[in-house]
């Protein structure tokens, strides 16, 4: 893609007079395809600009580049099939996107010019998240990438979670060839980043280094094409393939646990990269001495290189990453909400992306700030907040709201009912929650002793059996928890 600085502004840019028809057909046409408010919000805020009979090239701005790339990522299926009934075969759309800044002079705008650089045929463009068609070994030049290039090292952040990771695969990167850190396994939670950066270690190679043969994979369409090419008696030429790569990239390798066919497979292509110095990037949701079901020949391999974990970001890396966020989408979102986000989208930067995409949704479809009130409406439906387990405390603090009563009080040796209830429940909801011994319980509720705890227990569950006013107290409390989670 073709990202270049323009100094045009909007009104410069607008159709005065004659917009084409064809233009107008392939509106109508959308139209048809879409519902009214996927059409409102995505295709009618686009302005026409011209098309360009000999180089085949229709020009439209759009209003933000996250317009942009929501086309580009879900209707460019539609897109291709409308232009080319509208316009004919061979066209290529480029888009122009003026963003408005607040705070600048009167009439100041930014403006992109970007080239989708999808040729518009007469059957539908292939995705990005197809199977790539083994290619004979003889021909190594015919490969697309599959890599993403919205995911690079420039709106990759960094902070103390993935400085390492981040630091070693911009090495990488630039220094192909080398065998340190070979290969290169990424591990951590979902939402962490790892797609993001290693992403990001294929579009710099490409960069830097046009001539590599670089791949990026899932595990899982690996295994689709391995399992059509079984198939089809193609094994060999599957293989030949991918033993063309310069720099292979796989994703979620943990999905191939217990897949003994596709593993051994991979054995093969990844001992004969090796050994000819080609560089191999993992990611897996957890390290290789938690890959179950997969032989030890491979986890010795995936161990042999570099092991970086990737921790889901702190509070203020996820702060750097939504106003980085925030500026490139153009928008103007208040700090105290910034904050709020950062708090409540549980160190996930997927969970932090979806939001703010929300937002700008929400804020184009009904025209309304972003503010405080759209932020916790948003977060509530897009977000699983802090699914950290509760702690004691936790408990202690809500069971004792709901009956007015202190920890003080429930720690204290008084036997009045009030207290002994509030003090029963503790240790029953402790239990249901927590999974720490009966023992401990009893340390941290009154200093009490497992005995305690049983039979404390045991009451609760008795009383819930025949006394429904108190099964309704126990399910308030219990919900305060998902509210308070």
């Amino acid at each position: 893609m073709r990202v270049d600085a323009g100094n045009l502004h909007p009104q410069d840019s607008k159709m005065k007079a004659n917009e084409d028809p064809r233009w107008q057909k392939a509106l109508t046409m959308i139209r048809q395809n879409v519902t009214e408010q996927i059409y409102n919000t995505w295709f009618k805020p686009i302005v026409f600009e011209h098309f360009d009979e000999a180089q085949r090239m229709i020009l439209v701005q759009v209003p933000s580049p996250f317009v942009y790339e929501y086309l580009e990522e879900n209707f460019v299926d539609l897109l291709t099939k409308v232009l080319y009934a509208c316009f004919g075969p061979k066209i290529h759309l480029s888009y122009r996107v003026v963003v408005d800044r607040e705070g600048k002079d009167k009439g100041g705008t930014e403006t992109v010019w970007s080239d989708s650089a999808n040729a518009v045929k007469q059957q539908p463009t292939k995705r990005a998240n197809q199977s790539p068609t083994p290619l004979d070994a003889a021909q190594p030049q015919a490969l697309d990438p599959q890599l993403n290039p919205h995911l690079t090292f420039s709106n990759y952040i960094e902070g103390d979670s993935n400085k390492l990771p981040r630091s070693v695969g911009l090495s990488i990167a630039e220094h192909p060839g080398t065998m340190q850190f070979n290969p290169m396994f990424i591990y951590g939670p979902s939402g962490c980043g790892k797609t993001h950066l290693i992403n990001a270690v294929g579009m710099r190679t490409k960069e830097l280094y046009p001539q590599k043969r670089v791949l990026y994979i899932s595990a899982r369409l690996f295994q689709v094409q391995y399992s059509n090419a079984v198939l089809q008696n193609s094994v060999n030429s599957f293989i030949a393939f991918y033993q063309t790569i310069d720099m292979l990239i796989v994703d979620d390798i943990q999905e191939w646990m217990g897949k003994t066919g596709t593993l051994n497979t991979f054995f093969h292509i990844f001992n004969n990269l090796f050994r000819n110095g080609k560089r191999i990037i993992l990611a897996s949701d957890r390290p290789p001495v938690d890959l179950k079901d997969m032989p030890d020949r491979l986890l010795t391999r995936f161990s042999c290189g570099l092991i970086a974990e990737l921790e889901k970001p702190n509070h203020e890396l996820c702060v750097d990453i939504l106003e980085n966020k925030i500026k490139r989408d153009g928008l103007n979102i208040p700090r105290d909400v910034i904050e709020f986000i950062a708090e409540t989208a549980n160190g996930s930067v997927r969970d932090l992306q979806g939001v703010i995409n929300s937002l700008m949704a929400y804020s184009i479809v009904y025209n309304c700030n972003i503010d405080m009130r759209l932020a916790e409406r948003v977060i509530k439906r897009a977000v699983k907040i802090d699914d950290r387990p509760l702690t004691v405390d936790d408990i202690l603090e809500k069971v004792c709201q709901h009956y007015n009563v202190t920890t003080t009080q429930i720690n204290s040796k008084s036997r009045k009912r009030d207290f002994v209830v509030a003090r029963q429940v503790s240790m029953y909801l402790a239990q249901k929650y927590t999974k720490m011994p009966a023992s401990r319980i009893g340390k941290l509720v009154g200093n009490r002793d497992h005995s305690t705890v049983i039979h404390s227990c045991s009451q609760v569950e008795k009383r819930l059996q025949v006394d429904k006013a108190f099964s309704a107290e126990i399910v308030s409390i219990e919900t305060s928890f998902k509210l308070k989670k």
